[in-house]
């Protein structure tokens, strides 16, 4: 039986986050965490959003991987959860956390293919984020 069936838009927006940090195979990394919390921080459609509620969302996507078919579950509650607008929102914050640990193997990630596609994106939208995101990761040296 599946514990959860839906989302509120800012916890599918945490969850889409957490879904790509945890992609990696080596648990969420300090820098993944401390760009999710940033964003959480700063962002408008983050307003209202308490840090008990990131806790509670975050530990909720973290179950939902865990479940038999989880990637698959949460995909289709992302998706359920936020109006298109809101879509295109969650894949740039997906392209964050892949950018923080990673931002030269961006285009590369299996993860965020599979965000884009479950999502339903127009895929010059799509490569316009995941662009920027790369941008914004770089370093000097």
């Amino acid at each position: 039986m599946l514990a959860r069936t839906g989302f509120e838009p800012q916890e599918a927006l945490v969850c889409t986050m957490v879904l790509v940090a945890a992609a990696g195979g080596g648990g969420i990394s300090d820098r993944e965490i401390g760009v999710m919390s940033g964003l959480v921080q700063t962002l408008p459609v983050f307003r209202d959003f308490s840090a008990a509620r990131l806790e509670v969302a975050t530990e909720a996507a973290v179950d939902l991987l865990r479940e038999e078919d989880g990637l698959q579950h949460a995909a289709s509650m992302i998706k359920r959860a936020l109006e298109p607008r809101l879509r295109e929102t969650a894949y740039a914050l997906a392209c964050e956390v892949a950018a923080a640990d990673r931002p030269e193997e961006i285009e590369d990630l299996r993860i965020l293919g599979f965000v884009r596609e479950a999502l339903a994106l127009d895929p010059m939208v799509a490569a316009a984020l995941e662009r920027g995101a790369r941008a914004r990761h770089q370093t000097a040296a």
